[in-house]
């Protein structure tokens, strides 16, 4: 007989009816149901060490090409080994193509990369991934 499984013979002989929760292991029958946890405490504290170094640095060091840009959230994209980062025009009336900002982002992404490497404290850089977003007119964003 396996450790795991009770036999329903042997249950009979042991009590008047057999239940559901009958035969199973007390200790996982009074197991607290974990859930997975999605809000991870350092990986937001990772996105936003993140968001602060890279509006840093983009107001800072890549001129006017970039300087026109705010970061609007970093976010684990599916995990903190890499990051999602939105990216809007930091004035509200700009006509900012999205297009030209990526192309420009995507050719700094290395410098913005080692800038963060730089900042955090971690093994590894996490990989960022840029999107722009436009910025609507009741202040909420649009991808």
């Amino acid at each position: 007989m396996n450790r795991k499984r009770v036999s329903n013979k042997r249950m009979q002989s042991l009590c008047g009816e057999i239940h559901p929760d009958d035969g199973v292991d007390p200790t996982e029958f009074f197991r607290k149901g974990r859930k997975k946890n999605t809000n991870h405490r350092k990986a937001q504290q990772l996105c936003h060490q993140v968001a602060d170094t890279l509006s840093l640095v983009l107001n800072g060091e890549f001129g006017e090409e970039l300087r026109d840009l705010r970061i609007v959230s970093v976010t684990p994209a599916p995990d903190a080994s890499q990051l999602l980062v939105l990216v809007a025009p930091a004035v509200a009336g700009s006509a900012a193509e999205p297009q030209v900002v990526l192309a420009r982002l995507a050719a700094a992404a290395g410098s913005l990369r080692s800038e963060v490497a730089w900042a955090i404290t971690r093994r590894r850089a996490p990989k960022l991934l840029f999107q722009f977003v436009a910025q609507a007119s009741t202040g909420e964003v649009e991808p």
